[in-house]
């Protein structure tokens, strides 16, 4: 179901963010993040709609531009005057499980080698060249994928290469993606490709959400109707746009504007000169579309706020987002010297214009509205009824200990080789990658291994009649190489809160090196799943997900103490197991369980031979694991590296966890606690 583009309510920042990419598609696309049912794949599925339609060469497959062709197209060289044929833009979806073939299309190499033709099925990138690229679920796209839309969003071309055969064509289009944060994020060079990205949310107003039902419920009772209701809104908004386009080439930037521009940027310390570029365009194309030629400081506003937010990260934890305060300074400061004053101070006034004093109280503290605080945050002073709110607060932060800071980790592996998907921890045959071998194909040849093909074929030349210098090949000579790359896995992370863990500075470090291990499994592309055990039981505190951010969030409100059950922990480490293993039977898992071994449980119970007996139940089950030992101080027990054993995992002090340059680090934090 799609509903008209002018239909969508509530969703104001994403409305505009895709309305000035049509008018200028030279600002690099939208990423749209946001909770699940907030109508985000509606909303750009109605953008096609509204898009002026392209002029295109009768037959070509690439949608050629008749005033200028591309002079590489495979279906050309086209004829300038050839005649024109118009037709809407179009909207084409990217699944996120597509094969590179199906992105980028695919040669057909039987027929090249054994016919010299060079015969090409053209791909999703040169569908939506002109048009719009559509990824939904995009942070969940494999790597490989994104590596070839990096590529094309990069140069404007999409290039296939097999064996020496390639074939180009222009791919220039307006990339658009949604996500769900919840799902996990993406790879800062995809994100940075993005020109703008909103966050979207379900609205809170009653009547709103009312509106949106009664739209809904009036579409499913007559389609055609609830289209034909909203055609002149379409249309008017369609025109609109093609105004705007035809406004933006006299759209001027001016010297002012320019360094509004860089300031903002400047002021929200971005990476490199992309988002200077991205705003500007992006203000630009808001002047055109408010009827105007020349950009003032309300179209740079507009364009930092929706340009800048996904480049000012540093930490892959940290949500995007853009301070307000900090955009209205930054502007501020960078408005022309000899331009009108806003607020004046008096010319005779005291301080001569200098700032007055903040207001204060009659004991010289703080005036009104204003708080006051120690150095070390607290407030100071309050209710003659603070003092159970300040201890229940000393009483939380107690629970909860704040985890040291992350360090570069070490990659952990899981043994053997998978056929996950695509990601970058453990050996996988893969789709990309070194090439291993070679084998029969059973379908259409994609990765030709020349060498194995020529090696079948020399042998029957003689049969084959060869008299020249070809060379003879048929159809089971024909090799597919075999790729040995990287996978992503299911790390689930079994931690324990107890008592056991010692003092806070010892749970911090230990929290700072799950965090680590979090921030590895981000950039290498795994799930990850928390389980927790204190007290009397074990929790699933974050079942297997992609978010790693929620992970994280989990870890730092993670409560302290208690006693032991580490065989809870292992029991219910085996039941999400299982449950993920059917859900995603190819993802490999491996189990990281932080521990210093010790279990305890009721009176009279063996809890650490029931500990140890979980463990040799995970290990017959082929769960390849790492034990994260701990344990500190001079006299240890080693009681980590016993259920490393029953594991039959590789076991790790903590320190070892670090790269070797950061070992040092991480040791002496060990030594503190």
């Amino acid at each position: 179901m799609t509903y008209p583009f002018g239909a969508v309510v509530g969703m104001d920042d994403m409305r505009l963010a895709l309305l000035l990419n049509a008018v200028s598609p030279a600002i690099g696309g939208v990423l749209v993040r946001g909770e699940k049912g907030t109508a985000k794949s509606t909303t750009v599925r109605a953008l096609a709609a509204v898009l002026p339609p392209v002029a295109v060469v009768p037959g070509c497959r690439f949608a050629c531009d008749p005033a200028a062709p591309d002079p590489a197209c495979p279906d050309g060289p086209h004829e300038p005057a050839a005649p024109a044929q118009t037709r809407p833009a179009r909207l084409v979806e990217l699944p996120v499980g597509a094969s590179e073939d199906r992105v980028v299309g695919s040669l057909d190499l039987e027929r090249a080698l054994t016919e010299g033709v060079k015969a090409f099925e053209p791909g999703l990138l040169a569908a939506a060249h002109r048009g719009v690229l559509y990824v939904d679920e995009v942070n969940l796209l494999h790597d490989h994928l994104v590596d070839l839309l990096l590529d094309a969003a990069a140069l404007g071309t999409a290039y296939v290469e097999r064996e020496g055969v390639s074939v180009r064509h222009a791919a220039r289009f307006l990339l658009v993606g949604t996500m769900n944060p919840e799902e996990g994020e993406l790879r800062p060079q995809l994100l940075d490709r993005f020109g703008l990205t909103v966050e979207v949310a379900a609205p809170r107003d009653p009547a709103v959400r009312a509106e949106v039902v009664r739209r809904r419920f009036a579409h499913d009772a007559d389609p055609a109707g609830f289209g034909t209701a909203w055609a002149p809104e379409e249309a008017s908004l369609a025109a609109r746009i093609a105004d705007a386009r035809a406004r933006l080439p006299r759209v001027v930037l001016s010297d002012d504007a320019l360094r509004q521009v860089t300031a903002v940027c400047a002021a929200f310390d971005v990476d490199g000169l992309r988002a200077d570029l991205v705003t500007a365009r992006t203000a630009m194309a808001h002047a055109a579309w408010c009827g105007r030629e020349e950009v003032t400081e309300d179209d740079v506003r507009v364009a930092a706020r929706l340009a800048l937010p996904h480049r000012r990260r540093r930490n892959p934890f940290d949500a995007p987002g853009l301070d307000d305060d900090t955009l209205d300074q930054a502007l501020e400061d960078s408005r022309p010297e000899d331009g009108p004053d806003d607020d004046p101070a008096p010319p005779d006034g005291p301080g001569d214009g200098g700032a007055p004093p903040p207001p204060q109280g009659d004991d010289g503290g703080p005036g009104p509205g204003e708080s006051r605080h120690r150095d070390d945050g607290s407030p100071d002073g309050g209710s003659p009824d603070g003092g159970e709110e300040t201890a229940g607060a000393a009483a939380r932060e107690k629970a909860a200990v704040a985890p040291s800071d992350p360090f570069r980790a070490r990659r952990l592996e899981v043994p053997g080789i998978g056929t996950g998907v695509a990601g970058r921890r453990s050996k996988a045959r893969a789709e990309r990658g070194r090439v291993v071998g070679s084998v029969r194909p059973s379908g259409p040849v994609t990765r030709l291994h020349l060498v194995d093909t020529v090696l079948a074929a020399a042998p029957h030349q003689v049969a084959r009649g060869r008299s020249g210098p070809g060379l003879r090949i048929a159809r089971e000579d024909l090799r597919q190489a075999t790729l040995e790359g990287r996978e992503g896995n299911l790390v689930l992370f079994v931690v324990d809160a107890s008592g056991s863990m010692g003092s806070r500075a010892r749970m911090g470090a230990v929290k700072g090196a799950v965090l680590s291990l979090l921030l590895d499994a981000y950039q290498r592309r795994d799930k990850v799943g928390l389980v927790t055990f204190r007290g009397g039981d074990a929790a699933l505190a974050l079942p297997p997900t992609w978010s790693v951010e929620a992970a994280a969030a989990r870890l730092r409100e993670l409560p302290t103490g208690g006693r032991t059950p580490l065989a809870a922990g292992l029991h219910r480490a085996a039941e999400t197991l299982r449950v993920e293993r059917v859900r995603d039977p190819q993802r490999r898992p491996l189990l990281v369980v932080v521990t210093d071994g010790r279990a305890t449980g009721a009176r009279g119970s063996d809890a650490l031979g029931a500990a140890h007996a979980a463990a040799q139940r995970l290990a017959a089950a082929g769960t390849a694991a790492v034990v994260v030992d701990c344990e500190s101080g001079p006299v240890r027990l080693g009681l980590a590296g016993v259920l490393g054993t029953h594991l039959g995992a590789h076991t790790l002090r903590l320190e070892e966890l670090a790269a070797e340059s950061l070992a040092a680090t991480v040791r002496s934090v060990r030594e503190a606690a």
